[in-house]
């Protein structure tokens, strides 16, 4: 203690600036290294301002500035794209063509039962007003034969996954002339190939067939002059036609159709051929009635009556039950399973 001038004492101050317990600041020529305060125990540190800042990427950035809507825009994307490929789908859907594959479901298996001739036209009417089905020109053909067939030799081994296997024979009437319509073997090959071709009758695995050439089959797949194919298939309207006989299980095939086609196809008398072969046999399986064009400019349904046109116009009135749009017009088809 020190005594002044008026005779009252004091503390003495340190002279000592160690001893000092206030702070003192930094001079400004000084680095600042260290925290101002020491007192502040946040916890937070500062980064060294001597090491280069990490560059943060553009997604990072993009879910630091948005958060969680980061991940619902995603989201929100894929949703959009996967009902975009709905709406497409539906809509190639809707405006698909009608399926003109024949359904199994208006079969009717017991077809040889049947007295009547299946497949013949039904409706009265004079022949000028079918012109399409009028029959082409060209070659000769039989118009009368003798009303007996004999049996083209041939087997085949199965042919289809079905298992409703039918064994057929392939038949010729004779008196027919072979020279006509290429003869017995080139005939019976030709059934052969047709209908162990996919897109026959064994293209949606419900039947097989099996070629035979001795005991009793399930169909008879007959050549047949004209004369004899009116008595089995009728002749109300005199244009040439083919049908199925169940009496007798006979596909019977027409030769003048055979020879000289249709005007529907136009001169290709091959797939013409294919489609009487696999017209008919649908008679035989069952397949009763015939059916119309059921979308303009689509291929025509094998159990369409593509022989007298593949125009519903043309062929309306020879079925008077048909219901159909009398406007439309199809493609030529032989085929059931056209696709396969």
């Amino acid at each position: 203690m020190s005594r002044t001038d008026e005779g009252s004492t004091r503390p003495a101050q340190s002279s000592d600036a160690g001893q000092s317990t206030t702070p003192r600041r930094p001079r400004p020529d000084q680095p600042l290294r260290a925290r101002w305060d020491p007192t502040d125990d946040s916890g937070r540190s500062r980064t060294d301002r001597d090491e280069p800042r990490k560059k943060q990427s553009a997604l990072g950035r993009f879910v630091s500035t948005y958060g969680w809507r980061a991940y619902a825009i995603p989201v929100l994307v894929v949703l959009t794209i996967v009902l975009i490929v709905i709406t497409i789908q539906d809509s190639h859907a809707d405006n698909a063509a009608p399926d003109s594959t024949p359904d199994p479901a208006a079969r009717n298996t017991d077809v040889t039962k049947e007295s009547k001739a299946i497949g013949a036209p039904t409706g009265d009417i004079a022949a000028a007003a079918l012109p399409a089905g009028a029959l082409p020109g060209g070659g000769p053909f039989t118009k009368v034969g003798k009303k007996t067939y004999h049996v083209v030799p041939g087997t085949t081994a199965q042919v289809g996954t079905g298992g409703q296997v039918y064994t057929y024979t392939v038949e010729v009437e004779n008196g027919l002339n072979g020279t006509d319509f290429g003869g017995d073997r080139s005939f019976g090959k030709f059934v052969d190939a047709t209908l162990g071709n996919p897109r026959s009758w064994t293209g949606d695995g419900k039947v097989s067939f099996r070629r035979i050439d001795t005991g009793e089959p399930d169909l008879r797949i007959s050549l047949s002059s004209t004369n004899t194919a009116r008595e089995l298939c009728g002749y109300q309207i005199k244009l040439e036609t083919s049908c199925f006989y169940p009496p007798t299980k006979r596909v019977t095939l027409n030769e003048a159709r055979w020879v000289r086609g249709a005007s529907s196809y136009q001169g290709d008398d091959m797939g013409y051929r294919q489609y009487l072969v696999n017209h008919e046999t649908g008679h035989g399986i069952g397949y009763e009635k015939h059916q119309p064009c059921k979308e303009n400019g689509a291929l025509a349904p094998i159990m369409m009556q593509q022989t007298f046109g593949t125009a519903n116009r043309d062929i309306m009135a020879l079925d008077p039950d048909m219901q159909a749009n009398a406007s439309y017009v199809c493609r030529p088809n032989p085929w059931p399973f056209p696709e396969r």
